[in-house]
């Protein structure tokens, strides 16, 4: 017997018709001898619109209020997937993240998972129910109702299939899988049959959406297999595990692009010690998450320093930048909001000579100039304008031969 935690995004559970649906897929695994735990999503766009509703009501939106209220989201779904889990003969209960015994630190609205005492569950196993949690929340330590922030759903499964020793997480939502490249950009994209932790990392960090960064961290920390799978074929999809190393690595994986960032560049600082430490502590001082750094070589004693920001960020970097003109002796500061990046990912990279010279190359064969390059053991990062990133991703999808297996 097998324990399996399923997690079903808000597409999966988005109307009654697909609650039903969902239900009779567990009740069919669990017929097959499995024993199931679920962690459910807010139904479609419940969230943004619980969200909206807040900004109507308040101008101040207190944290934890905020939390209370989004995270009703999400109790509503498991409640209604309980109900038709016993029209569909399957024994179940509801529990709210605290019920589960997720345990968070105080950081409302981005709370992270500090320990899970699954008692609860454990005794609805025993009891041949199948326990569904409310996603992407817990009780804090100071015992508030807190949010785990986007994507946290995926971060509560693989934590539970962590606590309840589960032989694997199954991640459903509305694709059957990661892909070689975005199918909506690569008509030919192929669906990957496994990756490693730190393939699929990098591909988020690089663009890739599903499944959330945070819950693949968490899954290779504590040794997690992770399935994505698609809710609506329910076909095999991509695993996700840690690395054979008696199977030899695929060069290239994927290509990913990334379009929520934009560029900030401070001209003409001194080149001397201490000018990036004072600009890199403002921004950080304000909350400011930069990527991509890259300085250019120092000519007659000044030099530029380029980073990128997400969009949301983009005008508070531009202003804490240039309050630290005078102070650090810079004559320019320019942001740019029309780029984009383009990825190639590949645990191959560590052993094939020739990888990096392979993308320029086919960047430059498509007339795309390079702007900034940035470069992990396993990840090759360009930025580009914004307007060619999908003609980027076509060609190197192509210049790697991706899809073919």
């Amino acid at each position: 017997m097998a324990l399996v935690v399923m997690k079903f995004g808000g597409t999966s559970v988005g109307d009654a018709e697909r609650m039903r649906t969902v239900a009779d897929y567990i009740g069919r695994t669990v017929r097959r001898g499995n024993q199931v735990v679920v962690a459910v999503s807010a139904m479609g766009k419940e969230t943004d619109d619980l969200l909206h509703l807040a900004t109507q009501v308040s101008v101040s939106r207190p944290g934890r209020e905020m939390d209370m209220l989004i995270t009703a989201g999400e109790r509503k779904a498991m409640a209604l997937l309980c109900m038709a889990l016993h029209d569909a003969g399957v024994p179940s209960e509801s529990f709210t993240g605290s019920q589960a015994g997720i345990i968070t630190d105080t950081d409302h609205t981005r709370a992270k998972i500090l320990d899970v005492r699954g008692d609860r569950l454990r005794e609805a196993l025993a009891q041949g129910k199948v326990p569904v949690v409310g996603g992407a929340q817990g009780v804090s330590t100071g015992r508030d109702v807190t949010f785990l922030g986007r994507g946290g759903t995926d971060t509560t499964a693989v934590a539970l299939a962590r606590a309840l020793d589960a032989d694997s997480c199954e991640i459903y939502t509305d694709v059957s899988g990661v892909f070689t490249a975005d199918p909506r950009i690569v008509p030919e994209a192929r669906r990957l049959k496994r990756l490693n932790f730190e393939e699929m990392l990098e591909m988020c960090t690089a663009g890739c959406p599903k499944p959330a960064m945070r819950s693949v961290e968490f899954a290779r920390n504590h040794h997690v297999r992770l399935h994505v799978r698609s809710a609506f074929t329910w076909e095999p999809g991509t695993w996700i595990e840690e690395e054979d190393p008696e199977l030899e690595q695929a060069m290239i994986s994927a290509v990913t692009s990334d379009s929520s960032e934009a560029k900030v560049t401070v001209a003409g600082v001194p080149d001397h010690p201490g000018v990036a430490a004072r600009l890199f502590r403002a921004l950080a001082d304000h909350s400011i998450n930069v990527d991509m750094i890259e300085q250019n070589v120092s000519l007659q004693g000044t030099t530029d320093i380029s980073f990128t920001v997400p969009h949301e960020d983009l005008a508070t970097a531009e202003e804490v930048s240039s309050s630290l003109m005078g102070a650090i002796e810079a004559t320019e500061v320019l942001a740019d909001p029309d780029i984009a990046t383009v990825s190639i990912i590949g645990a191959g990279m560590k052993t094939h000579p020739g990888i990096s010279a392979t993308m320029f190359e086919t960047l430059a064969a498509e007339g795309i100039n390079i702007e900034m390059i940035s470069t992990s053991s396993i990840r090759l990062t360009c930025v580009v304008r914004a307007d060619v990133v999908d003609k980027a991703v076509v060609a190197l999808h192509r210049a790697f031969n991706l899809e073919n297996e």
